[in-house]
């Protein structure tokens, strides 16, 4: 009996040590969204970019990121972690830290309802109702493997961070527009982009900003603006409904597609848009098409 008692006892005090100073976090929020890991990463970065007392996101991995908060005399650490529960929901843990007051917020928080606790919980509230706000105005619809269309394009390449793909495309549209139409290029299709390289874990992309052309034997040189075939390649395509600011969303639902049949692709989607955002429409009925490569290009 007496070494039950013992054991017991240096099991309850181990248990103790760990929670009062080993445990990483004082305080844990879950929640779970109708969206996928890639969204909700995306969502976290431009929601910290909004908030005046943040820092930098550092980003661990796709579905690991550390934010620090700063509120009066005390600093937040929070640490989101994001899992994939199934092809449209993901679960969401955000492990909250106040180092120069964590010892004290683990013994008040197992007997009351603490500040600390209730800003965390205010906070990432806060998240969640501007990503739900966020999801209201997109739409992403996998449709399955078809061929990219084949085009024949005049191009201008971009690099540029994801979120502001759509800024580099508002930014040359009338340039690229203006001279195919002053040397009299005929289109043939909706603008495109290529996107070239992703550096997923940077949110960094290279594209080229694409308008397919008639092709002749006459084309004219314009400098910077160059002619390139896209080919018909075989890829996996959702439809994509929403301010093209945001399309990378299906990139990464189709990412996730991917992994859940076993399909290899390449990270460098294709979109083609049919809206044209200077004139007005409706942001919310915006479609594009999108394509991620297949590896294996079967017969």
């Amino acid at each position: 009996m007496k070494k039950v008692l013992l054991w017991t006892g240096v099991i309850i005090l181990a248990g103790l040590v760990w929670y009062l100073f080993i445990k990483p976090s004082d305080y844990i929020v879950r929640f779970e969204t109708k969206t996928s890991p890639g969204t909700v990463n995306q969502m976290i970065k431009i929601w910290n970019n909004s908030l005046d007392n943040s820092g930098e996101v550092v980003q661990t991995n796709m579905t690991e990121l550390a934010q620090t908060l700063k509120f009066n005399d005390s600093t937040h650490q929070y640490l989101w972690r994001i899992e994939r529960l199934t092809d449209s929901t993901s679960w969401v843990k955000v492990y909250a830290k106040d180092p120069d007051h964590s010892l004290r917020n683990k013994i008040e928080i197992p007997f009351k309802e603490t500040e600390f606790e209730k800003r965390t919980i205010s906070t990432v509230k806060d998240f969640n109702e501007k990503l739900g706000e966020h999801l209201d105005k997109i739409r992403v619809t996998i449709i399955g493997e078809e061929n990219i269309p084949e085009k024949y394009c005049a191009y201008l390449s971009i690099e540029t961070s994801q979120l502001d793909k759509a800024g580099g495309m508002m930014r040359d549209y009338g340039y690229l527009s203006g001279e195919l139409l002053k040397y009299q290029i005929e289109l043939d299709g909706n603008p495109m982009v290529d996107i070239t390289e992703w550096n997923i874990e940077k949110d960094s992309i290279k594209f080229d900003f694409c308008f397919p052309i008639k092709r002749t034997d006459s084309l004219p040189d314009l400098g910077e603006i160059k002619y390139k075939q896209i080919t018909p390649q075989k890829a996996i395509k959702a439809i994509y409904n929403g301010n093209y600011i945001f399309s990378d969303r299906a990139w990464y639902a189709l990412l996730d597609h991917a992994k859940d049949e076993g399909i290899e692709v390449f990270n460098t989607p294709v979109e083609i848009f049919f809206n044209n955002p200077t004139i007005g429409a409706d942001e919310e009925n915006w479609q594009a098409e999108v394509y991620m490569p297949l590896m294996e290009q079967n017969e």
